[in-house]
């Protein structure tokens, strides 16, 4: 099965690249994605824009496809599923969560000059950041991308309610899968709540399992795609 990568915030196709083989081991094709304004300088790049992005390689997979959201990309995650619900497998989300419609995309960091820059590690001191080494955290901090606030600012518009039948994955990171069940049944969680199918699974690692958990996390993906 293919398996589409979205990294989070400030991150680009190259998050993945621990992960990638591994998943190709275990006899699936990873796809990691690079999308409008992560890198390529567009600073005037949408959500729209990366949207469609991701359903033109659930377009272009061969078969229906697993799509990988991390952080704040579980919402394109989503937006995807909405727009192609009978393209995509499942749908696995790697620390996050979808929001419901008509609510911005990333509103927790305010825009500077039309891009919000990597704010430093210190606000995700504690379990988002405890299992990586000073030395991986210059390392992403280094590669960083300002995400352009057509993005981050961007409404996200749900439309297809065919999007509560693709089975989701919850991957719980720096959160269990206990935690992540109460959430969802204390109503914070009001797009999971509608859904037919929903599973989760724990990994040992902060919010960032693909550069700690690279092996693991693979093996966790390579699952959704059989499942």
């Amino acid at each position: 099965m293919d398996i589409l990568l979205i990294a989070g915030m400030w991150l680009d196709g190259s998050a993945w690249d621990e992960v990638v083989p591994e998943i190709e081991k275990l006899g699936h094709r990873p796809v990691a994605l690079n999308l409008p304004g992560q890198g390529d300088g567009n600073t005037a790049a949408t959500l729209d824009e990366q949207v469609a992005a991701v359903v033109a390689a659930v377009d272009a997979a061969d078969g229906p496809a697993l799509v990988v959201g991390h952080s704040a990309a579980c919402q394109l995650a989503w937006l995807t599923a909405d727009r192609r619900p009978e393209a995509v497998a499942r749908v696995a989300l790697v620390g996050g969560m979808p929001s419901p419609s008509g609510e911005k995309y990333f509103g927790f960091f305010e825009p500077v000059d039309g891009v919000v820059p990597f704010p430093g590690w210190e606000p995700f001191e504690g379990p988002d950041s405890d299992d990586m080494s000073d030395a991986v955290k210059e390392s992403v901090a280094a590669g960083a991308i300002a995400v352009p606030a057509g993005i981050t600012q961007a409404v996200a518009e749900l439309t297809d309610e065919r999007r509560y039948a693709v089975p989701v994955t919850m991957v719980c990171p720096e959160y269990t899968p206990e935690q992540a069940k109460e959430w969802l049944a204390a109503g914070d969680i009001p797009e999971l709540a509608k859904c037919t199918d929903v599973d989760y699974v724990d990994i040992d690692s902060g919010h960032w399992p693909m550069f700690t958990q690279p092996v693991e996390l693979a093996r966790i993906l390579a699952d959704c795609a059989k499942a």
